[in-house]
């Protein structure tokens, strides 16, 4: 019962630690280490439902090829310009140009790229803004370009309960577009936040500036692409955008889990260089979304995703864009089945495991750690819903090999205790034997059919009364140490040493079904290494020993007997011990070395069927011996 207590202990910590963490969620935790698993399985997704590139997004791409066939970046105003122009022809959907113009060039140059995105009609520029690491309080900035002001949200609604300005990712500064292309485009913001381990996985569709907020490059490029007004799209802080018929939700911050559609190049590109060199077919562009950017490595525009280490940021920005049009977004969990999870594991595996044994622990545990892990992939893979899998999985391992060690360190010191208890009383083998199957060894006292054997020395007194004591103690301890040898030989356990006498039993604490034979073959065994003894000590001119052995099978009480904390003794006790013992006595009335009881004669007989032979049983007599009312037949053994 106290051993189920530590389990039930450990399972009520362990539980409780996750059912912490999940509710709050630590940044390095979630972003670390849960944003890794996110990643394998955003990365099995993308293998087990993998989908041809969509073919209304293109990118056009200022690559290696462009470099080397129109010069070094950055290529001069005019030639963007021609870029422009040259895509506008075909007369797209929308442009996005995710590249900076943010300084003057030449009133010549600037003006051309001017014309051409006035001309397109349908730009959207990329403008930066500057947020600042860890700065909560905020100055309202001064002298807001109006030309940015017509780029941001014309209606934003706060939703009851949520503080989402607290939350809002907020800009101290913005580099917008030069005016002459601003006021003929459309402007929306590339910020970007990787998390701790430097991954990008999240869009924020909408930052603030000053009083206002404003969207993200790649919303205003699909609100252009779905024909919808600025004064119809809504923001609900912390809450979600409405774009016409559409909803995107998003977290208190404003941002969105990017769906990629796999490693860089999952889009259609499209050299700038083959573009402004006219070597495309005429009409590619119609009414396509078309994203002008940089992928060549020079330009330094790659991010890190949880599916590609060097995806061009155009692409990220492509993939937001179809995720918003297709409703294709992943959903983060708010943590309620995680919770349910690890309370509903935890307490399941914190009963069921103290009560099994070691396979089926394993099996349990694993079963409810790949059920939860497959559930997670599937989840994520057929309903872009991503689940907590570090702290569920981790309470139910952290369960599982808590209990696991826990268990080993007790049953590693119920191993050292029997083997302190039982060394000094059977042999090597039977020990091993109880350390491997501890069950066995019930230290707790029951009933039990054993055969006892009772060994004693004829006429000690006597004998030690003729010698020296230091020549009987060292005739007593040859004597005993040959005779327990054989005891333990024959897998038997030693009881105790009275005087003379030596006590030993089989069947416990082991089972033994031929308890009865291998006493008497201990017996026999016993004799014989006597006779040489005696030819040994005959040698030695020394005085001689004899025994008589007694033996008696039967129903007795064992168990660890004696004072609690003080002095205890594995034994047996019972009308059948004492009945051994006093068939040893007949052995010097009868003129024999071995007298075993009938009761050991009818469990001998009992075995004879599965060859029990090798020595001889003559009938002594019956006899009624003292404590005894009932007569018993005795009987001699030799070989």
């Amino acid at each position: 019962m106290k051993k189920r207590l530590l389990f039930y202990l450990i399972t009520l910590i362990s539980t409780s630690l996750f059912v912490a963490l999940q509710l709050f969620d630590p940044a390095t935790i979630r972003e670390k280490l849960e944003g890794r698993t996110y990643d394998m399985r955003l990365y099995l997704k993308n293998l087990v439902k993998h989908q041809p590139a969509p073919k209304d997004i293109l990118i056009v791409s200022v690559d290696e090829k462009s470099l080397s066939e129109i010069g070094r970046w950055p290529w001069r105003r005019d030639v963007m310009a021609m870029l422009v122009n040259k895509i506008s022809e075909d007369r797209p959907k929308v442009m996005g140009i995710d590249i900076m113009f943010s300084e003057k060039e030449s009133k010549e140059t600037d003006d051309e790229l001017a014309k051409a995105i006035k001309n397109a009609g349908n730009v959207v520029l990329a403008t930066a803004f500057i947020v600042p690491e860890g700065k909560k309080e905020i100055v309202t900035p001064k002298n807001i370009p109006d030309f940015l002001w017509d780029s941001a949200f014309m209606e934003v609604k706060s939703v009851t309960g949520i503080p989402w300005k607290q939350w809002s990712i907020k800009a101290e500064s913005v580099i917008p577009p030069l005016e002459e292309f601003s006021k003929f485009s459309f402007l929306g913001h590339v910020y970007t936040l990787t998390d701790m381990d430097g991954v990008l996985r999240w869009e924020i569709l909408y930052i603030s500036y000053g009083d206002d907020s404003y969207p993200s490059f790649s919303l205003q490029i699909t609100r252009l692409a779905l024909g919808i007004e600025m004064k119809d799209v809504v923001l609900y802080g912390g809450s979600g955008i409405k774009l016409g018929n559409h909803f995107i939700p998003t977290d208190l911050s404003g941002r969105v889990l990017i769906n990629y559609r796999g490693k860089e190049y999952s889009f259609p590109y499209i050299s700038a260089s083959d573009v402004i060199k006219g070597k495309i077919d005429k009409g590619l562009f119609r009414g396509k979304l078309v994203f002008i950017g940089t992928s060549a490595l020079g330009t330094y525009d790659q991010k890190v995703t949880p599916l590609s280490a060097n995806m061009p940021g155009v692409e990220k920005n492509a993939s937001v864009v179809e995720n918003i049009l297709f409703n294709k977004f992943l959903r983060k969990s708010p943590g309620f089945i995680e919770l349910v999870v690890i309370l509903v594991t935890g307490i399941f595996l914190g009963l069921l495991l103290p009560r099994l044994k070691a396979i089926p622990s394993v099996a349990l545990a694993a079963c409810f750690t790949v059920i939860y892990i497959f559930l997670s992939c599937y989840l994520l893979i057929y309903e872009n819903f991503w689940i907590n899998l570090i702290y569920p999985v981790f309470n139910m391992l952290t369960i599982f090999t808590s209990q696991t060690i826990t268990r080993f360190f007790l049953e590693e010191k119920k191993a050292h205790e029997i083997k302190r208890m039982f060394s000094h009383y059977v042999s090597p083998k039977i020990v091993e034997e109880l350390i491997s199957h501890p069950e066995k060894a019930n230290l707790g006292g029951n009933r039990r059919e054993v055969t006892i054997l009772f060994s004693d020395i004829i006429g000690f007194t006597s004998f030690s009364e003729k010698l020296p004591p230091e020549e009987v103690v060292n005739m007593l301890n040859e004597y005993f140490k040959e005779m327990v040898d054989i005891v333990f030989k024959w897998d038997g356990t030693l009881d105790k040493f009275v005087g003379d006498e030596i006590m030993a039993f089989w069947g416990a604490p082991a089972e033994q079904p031929d308890h009865a034979e291998l006493a008497v073959r201990c017996a026999l065994d016993m004799i014989d290494s006597l006779s040489h003894l005696q030819e040994k000590w005959i040698k030695e001119e020394k005085a001689i020993l004899d025994c008589g052995i007694g033996i008696n099978t039967g129903e007795v009480i064992i168990g660890n007997i004696g004072a609690p904390g003080k002095k205890m003794d594995y034994t047996v006790i019972g009308d059948h011990v004492n009945l051994a013992a006093r068939v040893e006595k007949l052995t010097r009335q009868y003129n024999v070395r071995i007298i075993v009881t009938e009761f050991t004669i009818n469990h001998l007989n009992g075995m004879r069927e599965k060859g029990v032979s090798g020595f001889q049983l003559r009938e002594l007599d019956t006899v009624k011996v003292k404590g005894k009312e009932k007569e018993v037949k005795i009987f001699e053994v030799k070989t």
